[in-house]
């Protein structure tokens, strides 16, 4: 049940020897990304496109590659005076804009990346001020020598079925009328299917079996890795917590709410389910 690989990103540490002006550019501020854009596209946009933004690459975070093209990032102040046929564009909005999946892929790994540096540019140990490694993607201490890896921090999230239907749910922060899966952190001590258990029976009240794995994807919001899963519906009765989830339900293939986009590994889940019935 595995979902195929669909993007062009490769995540690297590793510096390339020469630096091009053709190097893309992945410029965040806050959620958003800064596009190129076209009459007719949206494009990430080259170093060569940053003339009068950027006044050094001194900053700059390799990432990896996309499509052959050596990727950087940094942040910048949305307040900043941006080119003619420049705009700053939500995460979520990159692939209906680019028809490119990887591109969301990359801007995670982009905010995921900046996210980590900016929490981690002291040692939490000593307090010394730290420096990048330059054999691998981590931060080290002069002072101690403690060395700091950039923070991953797992959570699950499962698609629960009851004969033909799929259970959805509602969860406060979404916007109105999108429904989920259930989602969560896994807890210290706890293996994966323990937390799937665990956060249907505190957010939705129902005991599941057959937890059975399916895929998993990096959610950079900001360092979460997402791990999904199947399972059955084994007892019990739907009652939401009322904190984080407001509403669940059972839905069947051909009447489905509004779901998450394809870019998320919970579309993809939902989707996998109405294209199989």
């Amino acid at each position: 049940m595995n979902i195929e690989k669909e993007h062009k990103y490769i995540p690297s540490y590793s510096r390339p020897d020469t630096f091009t002006d053709q190097a893309w550019i992945i410029a965040l501020a806050e959620n958003k990304v800064l596009m190129k854009r076209t009459e007719t596209e949206y494009s990430i946009p080259a170093y060569q496109d940053f003339k009068g933004i950027l006044q050094d690459r001194g900053d700059l975070e390799f990432i990896g590659t996309y499509d052959g093209h050596d990727c950087y990032c940094k942040r910048i102040p949305e307040t900043t005076v941006l080119p003619e046929h420049f705009e700053f564009v939500e995460r979520r909005e990159l692939t209906a804009l680019t028809k490119e999946p990887g591109l969301f892929l990359l801007a995670g790994n982009a905010n995921h990346i900046l996210h980590w540096y900016s929490m981690n540019q002291f040692c939490g140990r000593c307090g010394h001020k730290t420096y990048s490694k330059e054999d691998e993607r981590a931060k080290v201490c002069p002072a101690c020598g403690n060395i700091i890896y950039p923070r991953i921090s797992p959570a699950t999230i499962t698609a629960i079925f009851k004969d033909e239907q799929i259970l959805l749910a509602h969860n406060r922060k979404f916007k109105e009328g999108l429904y989920s899966l259930v989602a969560g952190f896994v807890e210290a001590g706890e293996t994966l299917e323990e937390c799937v258990e665990r956060e249907i029976m505190e957010e939705i009240g129902i005991k599941v079996k057959n937890v059975r794995y399916f895929t998993s994807q990096p959610w950079a919001f900001p360092d979460s890795l997402m791990f999904a899963f199947t399972a059955e519906y084994d007892s019990g009765e739907i009652t939401v917590d009322g904190d984080e989830i407001t509403d669940a339900g059972w839905y069947t293939a051909d009447c489905l709410p509004d779901i998450p986009t394809r870019d998320s590994v919970a579309g993809k889940l939902i989707r996998w389910y109405r294209d199989k019935q």
